[in-house]
């Protein structure tokens, strides 16, 4: 009943829900507390409506988002409270008494001083806004920035300057109850002094040397810097919040580029939350300032998706454009037709090519160029021990997709399959290890897919418990205890190097100060690579796990693994890189033949049917690796899919980076021939 309650209300959880209930219970509360009329009753409601009011919106509550569409916002819910303060002032027979009309004044006089200050801090945050945000790019020297207001002034600032009527209502109420106006002009005189203090506080930010310079001059500078670096290579990307992750997953790739990168985003969202990167990023919003900035250097234009904001940058003739992606898969994302409206369309293997002449979407055979994954470059290959893993008890990796937008029951196996899967590998004999890793998204559409985890999650925790205590597995205590000291050493460092820069204030500060320390970026990269070696050996290899959060990622679960059970997503494709063997669900029921035929990436895999039977032809592949029926298959697959192994995805990356510029060279320097010859021809009949 609870649940049901938390995902109609939308809130996150329990104690939420609770708040929710308590804040719109409050304010009938209040009105019949000052009809009775009840001093204490009236307080009680109050206080109940100010904490619950608060925790919601510390908790970023949908349901505050919601009050405020229907016009019942935050002032019009401290305006309710002061009407009801009257009101009860008026039932006690009060109405002609000076506090009665020294709380009217004060409420008056309070929200006089809400215009200035919601003014003020309008005017503050437009003007801090520049037009332009950017990291890696050395404007600090060019422009002066000054520091933001201190975070008190403007975060939540609407909230904190309501709640300085707290001290006016706790006078007038106190007052009431002692039929004396003293304590509620103390309280009267608080409040409105504290808000004169607030909008005084924040008048000299509108002014002088602590106001940004103009749109204008910030644009002109970064043109500046612009000319300086002379950016060959761009990655371009726009998107919403949660797409951000189709850019960062090409951070890597940029900084490893043999140009000069340059990395242009259109949404302020994704550069909150573009992982750490050396690469120059520059944020432009506006689609005008993007079309006059200087990029006459680039050659190179790299698009990570298909977005109507891709226009902007598609219309200058200087640069060839390439739609790169961001996964490679056989959904049809893969072959949109919208890829014919670049210069060349980049895929990882032949089997890139392969979709595109076979989906007849208009992209030509010689505009696809094969590159390969540069990202998968972190996924180790399968090294192969004759009889088996080395430890004797081989690791499974279940990594199922999420339900998707559209909540069909085929896109993940969680729902329809999940518990047979591991079950089956739970009762295994010989024993499996299983790490299990669910999608992020996992259960934000169907509650069903959010309670199949619930109970995939349990059965694991379960048998984890249950094989601790089970004198087969034998635990080196010594060895787990010191790695698990390395593992707080490494987190500890971690914290330090990562938060040593502290908070920038805004934007504007953090596009000024927002240069990476490579030595530091480099440092903590390093320790990446520590916590994870430490996380691995801080419990046995035997050990079934529940792997959840963005640490330990998918690859280092794909390098600790034998085998994985999977469902049709970019996961298989990353997958086969390793060529370990691998089970896809087929959770729609499509039958062998037809689902194999469908989609490529399945045609080296055990295909398990919701029953998850199937199960024993994987374990057997692992166990005994020299009687693997699919190995052949699966490298012959791995090859088609993601290229060769030699040349390296990034040096063939990088080989065609090199070509496609020297073709937007050969335009350029052709285009301007042919106006230098039609400027001489004109001289000369003239």
């Amino acid at each position: 009943m609870i649940s049901t309650a938390i995902r109609v209300a939308r809130v996150g959880s329990a104690a939420e829900l609770a708040a929710a209930v308590l804040m719109l219970a409050g304010f009938p509360a209040i009105m019949v507390a000052a009809l009775i009329p009840s001093v204490p009753a009236f307080a009680a409601a109050t206080a109940v409506t100010y904490l619950a009011d608060h925790y919601l919106h510390r908790q970023g509550s949908y349901l505050i988002n919601r009050l405020s569409k229907v016009r019942a916002g935050l002032s019009i819910r401290f305006l309710i409270r002061q009407l009801l303060l009257i009101l009860l002032l008026a039932r006690l027979d009060l109405s002609n008494n000076l506090i009665f009309y020294g709380a009217t004044a004060c409420f008056i006089a309070f929200y006089g001083l809400q215009a200035p200050h919601g003014a003020l801090v309008t005017l503050i945050r437009n003007r801090r806004r520049l037009p332009v945000a950017t990291r890696n790019v050395d404007l600090a020297s060019r422009v002066r920035i000054p520091d933001a207001p201190p975070l008190g002034l403007l975060n939540r600032s609407a909230e904190k300057m309501l709640h300085l009527d707290l001290a006016a209502v706790v006078g007038i109420l106190v007052a009431a109850a002692m039929d004396s106006a003293l304590p509620g002009f103390i309280g009267i005189g608080v409040t409105i002094a504290l808000g004169s203090l607030y909008v005084l506080a924040l008048m000299p930010y509108v002014r002088g040397k602590k106001v940004p310079p103009n749109a204008d001059k910030v644009l002109a500078k970064v043109d500046e810097w612009l000319r300086d670096y002379q950016p060959e290579t761009v990655l371009y990307f726009s998107g919403s919040k949660d797409s951000a992750y189709q850019v960062n997953m090409w951070l890597e790739t940029m900084e490893e580029l043999d140009t000069r990168p340059l990395i242009i985003l259109r949404e302020r969202v994704i550069l909150q939350n573009l992982a750490p990167t050396t690469v120059p990023v520059i944020c432009v919003p506006g689609g005008v300032h993007l079309m006059n900035m200087d990029l006459s250097t680039v050659r190179v234009a790299l698009y990570a998706a298909n977005v109507g904001k891709n226009i902007h940058l598609l219309r200058v003739p200087t640069m060839k454009h390439v739609f790169i992606g961001h996964g490679d898969s056989d959904k049809l994302a893969s072959v949109n037709p919208f890829s014919k409206a670049y210069d060349e369309v980049w895929v990882a293997g032949r089997a890139g090519r392969d979709r595109y002449a076979i989906a007849d979407v208009g992209v030509r055979d010689e505009d696809i160029v094969e590159v390969g994954r540069p990202q998968l470059a972190p996924i180790r290959p399968r090294q192969v021990v004759p009889d088996g893993p080395a430890d004797g008890c081989p690791t499974v990796l279940y990594a199922p997709t999420w339900e998707g937008w559209d909540g069909e029951p085929g896109n993940t196996s969680l729902m329809l399959a999940g518990e047979n899967i591991v079950k089956q590998l739970l009762k295994a004999d010989p024993p499996v290890r299983v790490l299990y890793k669910p999608h992020p998204f996992t259960g934000t559409v169907l509650a069903a897919a959010g309670a199949a985890h619930q109970k995939v999650t349990a059965l694991i925790e379960k048998a984890a418990a249950e094989r601790a205590t089970d004198p087969r597995f034998q635990a080196d205590a010594a060895a787990q205890a010191t790695a698990k000291a390395e593992l707080e050493r490494v987190q500890a460092r971690i914290a330090v190097l990562a938060g040593s820069g502290g908070e920038k204030g805004d934007e504007a500060e953090a596009t000024r100060d927002g240069v990476v320390d490579v030595a530091k970026y480099e440092e903590i990269a390093r320790l990446r690579g520590e916590w994870n070696d430490a996380y691995w050996r801080s419990f046995p290899v035997w050990e079934h796990r529940v792997v959840t959060g963005a640490e330990p990622r998918l690859y280092d679960c794909f390098n600790v693994s034998d085998a994985m059970v999977s469902d049709i997503s970019s996961v298989v494709s990353d997958f086969i890189a390793s060529g370990k063997p691998y089970a896809v669900t087929d959770s729609a029921e499509l039958g062998v033949e037809e689902f194999k035929r469908q989609n490529t990436a399945v045609r080296a895999a055990t295909i398990l049917s919701n029953k998850a039977t199937e199960l024993g032809e994987l374990l057997d592949a692992v166990r005994a690796p020299a009687a693997d029926p699919l190995a052949e298959d699966r490298v012959e697959l791995k090859q088609y899919l993601l290229g060769p192994d030699e040349p390296t995805s990034i040096e063939q990356f990088n080989t065609a980076v090199a070509n496609l510029a020297i073709k937007a060279e050969a335009r350029n320097v052709g285009q301007e021939s042919r106006a230098a010859a039609s400027a001489a021809e004109a001289t000369t009949k003239a």
